[in-house]
């Protein structure tokens, strides 16, 4: 779809085969732990401040062009599908949320709750939600695993489905749209989500739920719902044959209200703030998705787009990214242990080994002469071994000649190993004695 949206609007378009896309995505990946995503694509690109590896992969023109041609489904065809809001891109998150389920099989304590990727473009799907730090963009249901915050089931928001009809119960619905297929798990969500009748509907599947609970909910206890003289740190408890309601207050005048199926007995804390067991163990569980974005947005690839799918094409990559680091890192635990930025190197070894195939089979040179002694390294590398080396990348830092300009750069001095930038280095050959 890429090809043919290429031919259609970018003049002297070159078809992209599959490597060529891989070696895009890497470097996607490589600016996201570089840490880059609000950095200009010219400035990655730069042969004074950018990074070798960049200009070695592909041009900048390129590069762009690939992210101009960007589709993932035929525009022609889409009036077909009016119906569905997320067609264009409808195709590929179906297979990518169908492998996430099939790759992992989550613990026993699941966290439901939202996800928003940020998005300021034209979107008729477009959420605002003030509490969040992007506010406007694109909401996403998210169930994680808490042990691991991996993300097993995604499902995009896209609105009310029909515009004059209010969605009743949209909190269960999502629950048990995330949760399907599970038994013997404890779900925890937020108030949004949690009501009685989706505990009494997750117990005949043999869930159990844990999650704070709005005042406004009919059949709660009115002694519970009182929260004036009443002593600080003090809970009370109501009970039913599978149901369990504490209320607690923190400080006062603030009554907090969870629902349990989990517990049975109203054990309390006896440290400090007498807390209640079944707030302990749902602190301890709420934060599965907002750990999630925490991580992800560490070494995020998102870069600045109009275009939604391309938006959510970013954020499959960053998701898929921590996903395969918890796999990896399930399968292979002792690897690189030591370290304390484990995740880093895991990613950066991801795009590096995406982009050594199309930069081992360059045609020509860089200009750049850093770039090309990329280029010379992995061409030689992958014709000695059979394989793509990984590029040990050296680490931006600060020129230390230049007073005015703090330029960040990576190259030395070979005598005095001092970082310094075009303006206050040269360049000479091999024959020249130095």
């Amino acid at each position: 779809m890429t090809n043919l949206h290429g031919n259609r609007k970018i003049p002297g378009w070159r078809d992209i085969d599959a490597e060529e896309f891989r070696a895009y995505v890497g470097l996607l990946v490589l600016s996201g732990v570089y840490r880059s995503k609000h950095e200009s694509t010219k400035s990655l690109w730069s042969e004074k401040w950018g990074r070798s590896i960049f200009r070695a992969t592909m041009s900048q023109k390129r590069f762009q062009n690939i992210s101009r041609a960007l589709r993932f489904d035929d525009k022609l065809s889409r009036p077909q599908r009016h119906v569905d809001k997320m067609a264009p891109f409808r195709k590929v998150w179906n297979m990518w949320t169908h492998r996430l389920e099939m790759l992992f099989s989550p613990d026993r304590d699941l966290c439901v709750d939202e996800q928003l990727v940020a998005f300021k473009g034209r979107c008729s799907f477009r959420q605002y939600m003030p509490k969040k730090p992007a506010k406007y963009g694109i909401k996403i249901w998210a169930a994680c695993d808490v042990k691991t915050s991996y993300a097993w089931r995604l499902q995009v928001y896209t609105g009310k489905a029909a515009p004059d009809r209010v969605e009743v119960n949209q909190g269960m619905r999502v629950v048990l749209d995330m949760t399907e297929g599970l038994q013997g798990h404890v779900v925890t969500c937020d108030n949004f989500f949690t009501s009685c009748a989706l505990a009494d509907e997750l117990l005949k599947r043999k869930m159990a739920l844990v999650g704070t609970i709005r005042q406004n909910k009919p059949e709660l206890p009115p002694h519970l719902l009182q929260a004036k003289k009443r002593e600080i740190f003090s809970s009370i408890f109501a009970f039913t044959n599978t149901h369990t309601l504490v209320s607690y207050i923190p400080r006062r005048g603030k009554n907090v209200l969870l629902l349990s199926t989990k517990h049975r007995r109203p054990d309390v804390s006896k440290e400090g703030k007498r807390k209640p067991v079944i707030i302990e163990d749902y602190n301890k569980c709420k934060g599965g998705v907002d750990n999630l974005d925490k991580v992800v947005g560490t070494y995020s690839c998102r870069r600045r787009t109009n275009y939604w799918p391309l938006a959510l094409f970013h954020n499959v990559l960053d998701v898929s990214l921590y996903n395969a680091y918890v796999l990896w890192t399930s399968i292979e635990s002792s690897w690189q242990k030591r370290k304390g930025h484990r995740r880093r190197v895991f990613i950066e070894e991801v795009g590096e080994m995406l982009v050594n195939p199309h930069i081992a089979k360059r045609g020509h040179l860089p200009r750049s002469s850093a770039a090309a002694a990329v280029v010379r390294f992995v061409t030689t590398a992958a014709a000695a071994t059979g394989h793509s080396p990984i590029i040990k990348c050296k680490s931006r830092r600060q020129c230390e000649l230049c007073k005015e300009k703090r330029r960040r750069v990576v190259n030395t001095c070979c005598k005095c190993e001092k970082y310094t930038c075009k303006d206050h280095s040269v360049t000479i050959c091999n024959n020249c004695p130095i």
